[in-house]
């Protein structure tokens, strides 16, 4: 059986760095390297096999781009070098911008909107507001169960110093840099876009 290679083609052009997918070899490296690896619903070499094999649908509605936590030991550990995290994030990025993204997924709501909103808001992460807004986000009653089920966590968290219980942060130092940079990086992409 041949591969159809349009949905291939499309990714080459149109996901960060999925041009790169072409070189992959199917040794399964990245899928061991990953902390994450066995809750995968398709490993990232099955994922690139899915793309050469036209499987776009499949693809594209699968939980699996949003299991990536940029960890980077695939990329160590890949013998070929392939930048697997940028092509993983590549591919849900395009996911998004086809529309395919199922909305009740919480990673893929996280990843793409509720996380981008808060860091380009301010220029960091307001961990306070950012678990606030994700509890929340399928209503209050779901967010009070969210919150009191991590509450042990969120104490020990706080206890330790790795939480700010402070929703609100002040922008950081040279915001207006950065908000320069997020406005000429949308800029160029809607010049490639359009």
């Amino acid at each position: 059986m041949a591969y159809d290679l349009s949905f291939a083609k499309k990714v080459y052009k149109n996901s960060e760095m999925g041009h790169w997918i072409k070189m992959c070899m199917q040794c399964g490296v990245c899928a061991g390297s990953c902390p994450l690896g066995p809750y995968w619903e398709h490993s990232p070499r099955q994922l690139f096999q899915m793309v050469r094999g036209g499987k776009e649908d499949e693809i594209l509605k699968s939980s699996s781009m949003w299991m990536c936590t940029s960890c980077y030991n695939c990329i160590v550990r890949c013998p070929r070098g392939l930048p697997i995290t940028h092509i993983v994030h590549g591919l849900a990025r395009y996911a998004i911008e086809k529309g395919k993204v199922d909305p009740s997924q919480p990673t893929a709501r996280f990843a793409s909107q509720i996380f981008w909103d808060n860091i380009t808001s301010t220029g960091r992460v307001g961990e306070a507001g950012l678990t606030m807004r994700l509890y929340f986000v399928d209503g209050l009653g779901k967010g009070i169960e969210n919150g009191l089920a991590m509450k042990d966590q969120a104490l020990g968290m706080l206890k330790a110093g790795r939480l700010n219980p402070l929703p609100f942060r002040g922008k950081i130092k040279g915001y207006a840099g950065f908000a320069a940079m997020l406005k000429k990086a949308r800029e160029l992409e809607e010049k490639k876009g359009g």
